[in-house]
């Protein structure tokens, strides 16, 4: 995978630099203590992965991501914990508080590392469907078969329409697995079936008799 790393201050860059040397699937191709200069490379060249600081001069973190037409993806690198909310509502890999240490950092890049190789295969296949694993077993999913997906602690529970599949697969990646045009993120621990919803108004979404929240992050959504 090929990164970047974007922090105000030059130490943390040294620190995230001398880390990513240990990691053989991460390239750390650039670093940058200007977010503006970061923006005007990604213009010009593909990147799979970022380690953003949040609390820069001139833009946040968070102001960077949303300015982003093409995103990759995101491990925020922070000292403050007050974000670590609207961080996965916008559905960072991870949220590392500093200092942190070489185990917890790799942790962050494996995930990074799996959600990549889920992209990988979903851009080899349309099937129309997929496989989680479920205790032991791998099941076979159906996209039509789906109502909608909770986040539910560690796990994943994906409704189907006759019966229920608890994975520890996360969310985002499930995510990506799905078509866009058939299924919609409504709030950081719901996923819904467009062609399942009976109604809908601002703040929520019918799926039967189940309701279903909007996240206050989510509200521009296109439900149809």
């Amino acid at each position: 995978m090929i990164a970047i790393a974007i922090d105000d201050e030059p130490l943390a860059l040294e620190v995230i630099s001398h880390h990513t040397s240990k990691v053989p699937f991460i390239e750390l191709r650039e670093t940058f203590t200007d977010a503006f200069m970061a923006i005007s490379y990604l213009q010009r060249q593909h990147v799979d992965l970022i380690f953003l600081d949040i609390k820069m001069p001139d833009i946040s973190g968070i102001e960077f991501l949303k300015s982003l037409s093409t995103v990759p993806m995101i491990i925020f690198t922070t000292a403050y914990s007050e974000h670590a909310l609207l961080s996965f509502e916008l559905d960072a890999i991870d949220y590392l508080l500093k200092p942190f240490s070489m185990a917890r950092f790799l942790k962050a890049c494996n995930k990074a590392h799996e959600l990549y190789h889920l992209r990988s295969a979903k851009a080899e296949t349309n099937k129309g469907y997929f496989f989680v694993k479920d205790g032991y077993e791998h099941v076979k999913i159906e996209f039509e078969d789906i109502h909608y997906i909770e986040a539910s602690g560690n796990y994943t529970q994906i409704h189907l329409s006759d019966k229920l599949i608890s994975s520890r697969i996360t969310i985002s990646e499930l995510s990506e697995l799905l078509p866009k045009s058939d299924f919609v993120r409504c709030h950081r621990a719901f996923i819904v079936a467009k062609g399942k919803m009976t109604k809908f108004d601002r703040a929520q979404i019918w799926i039967a008799d189940r309701i279903i929240p909007i996240g206050t992050t989510y509200t521009d959504l296109k439900l149809y």
